[in-house]
């Protein structure tokens, strides 16, 4: 059975979207771990060495590696955009946090 092509285009598109709206999930799932870590640390000044500055910071690296390296697709909702740039907004936000932490 053959699909007409706008049909087949949806159904690529919607499967693209959906993906890609998961990762942006997950990626604030992560942000989320993150910041816990972060408050934690806040509060117990003895979780500040330099093996947990050096695990966070790599963590933060390959976060903000992930985060940046996603393209916004051009179909992309406004809902989606705003999305996207709070979460990279976010990530700023929790590495200002690290550095005040980590330099105590």
């Amino acid at each position: 059975m053959v699909m007409p092509k706008d049909s087949f285009q949806m159904d690529i598109h919607n499967n693209v979207v959906e993906s890609w709206r998961e990762h942006l999930s997950n990626m604030e799932e992560s942000l989320d771990i993150l910041e816990k870590g972060l408050k934690e640390a806040e509060e117990m000044t003895e979780i500040c060495t330099d093996e947990w500055c050096t695990a966070t910071e790599h963590v933060i690296d390959d976060l903000s590696n992930w985060l940046f390296s996603i393209s916004e697709p051009g179909w992309a909702s406004d809902e989606d955009t705003r999305k996207l740039k709070s979460l990279k907004r976010r990530l700023h936000d929790l590495y200002a946090k690290y550095k005040g932490t980590s330099n105590r």
